[in-house]
């Protein structure tokens, strides 16, 4: 029978073990660094017992989730005593198996289960679970038991090798962290001309509500817009020329950006290989 433990009861270990619950896994067992967040967890899954440490979650459960902080994780697999008949799952997106390797040698099931999603607070990841790719990496029969799992978490699946979650988790700092970045930098620009950050952020929301909505719907390269996807340099040198006066620290990051840009507007199909190389030429003469 399969019984759920969680070690660690932060943003990702509640909404898992919520929606696991809801979707009639067991969730039984739950520890944590206080105890306040296990009896947390344990009050909204129900049926589920809180632990004072981690050797009773595993002594409790045959299935045990990891969703400490990932540095934390090698001291709590190396502590544990885990035998064969235990499957033990981190959800690191940063580390692959090969931090799990004392539960394997002690005839344990290993793999990873990573939820592709921003969890900003245990709201926001509870409701933003259903519809996200979960990266999986583990051998059968825990594999395919982790591709139920994201399913039945209303969620889709990819498999990782070894090697992979490094780059993995560098995208996915690419697509949601730097777009944080990149919206600080467009709202403090709005600062400069008199309008506070709140109400730029509100302003500019929608404006990037439409871009996601731009890439799910017509895809890449084609939902690119904007002065280099129309190979339009003059508005390429305003803006430039009003960055070095108003924040000349953005200088850099505009031209870096820019040149990363030119490849996508060629493959839009919207300028050719001479407007590309004096854009190219544009930016790189402005450093």
């Amino acid at each position: 029978m399969l019984e759920i433990g969680f070690i660690g009861a932060g943003t990702v270990g509640t909404a898992l073990a919520l929606r696991l619950s809801q979707k009639g896994y067991p969730v039984v067992a739950v520890s944590s660094r206080t105890l306040a967040s296990a009896r947390r967890v344990a009050q909204i899954v129900g049926n589920c017992r809180v632990y004072e440490t981690a050797q009773e979650v595993a002594k409790a459960a045959n299935f045990v989730f990891i969703t400490t902080p990932d540095d934390v994780i090698p001291r709590i697999v190396s502590e544990i005593e885990w035998h064969n008949g235990h499957n033990v799952v981190h959800c690191s997106g940063a580390y692959s198996l090969d931090i799990l390797e004392p539960a394997r040698q002690a005839g344990a099931a290993i793999g990873s289960f990573h939820p592709l999603q921003t969890f900003a607070g245990v709201t926001q990841a509870i409701n933003n679970l259903p519809g996200s790719t979960f990266a999986l990496e583990a051998d059968d029969p825990l594999l395919s038991q982790l591709k139920e799992m994201a399913e039945a978490l209303e969620g889709s699946w990819i498999v990782l090798k070894a090697g992979d979650k490094v780059l993995y988790h560098t995208a996915a700092v690419f697509a949601c962290n730097y777009a944080v970045t990149l919206t600080k930098l467009a709202t403090d620009l709005w600062q400069i001309f008199g309008i506070p950050a709140d109400k730029a952020t509100k302003a500019l929301l929608p404006l990037l509500q439409g871009t996601v909505n731009n890439i799910g719907n017509i895809g890449l390269p084609h939902c690119l817009t904007g002065p280099i996807a129309r190979g339009d340099s003059g508005t390429i040198r305003k803006h430039l020329k009003a960055l070095e006066i108003a924040a000349p620290a953005l200088v850099s990051t505009y031209i870096e950006l820019g040149l990363k840009t030119i490849p996508v507007a060629l493959a839009k199909g919207r300028i050719n290989q001479e407007k590309a190389k004096e854009l190219e030429a544009l930016l790189k003469g402005w450093r």
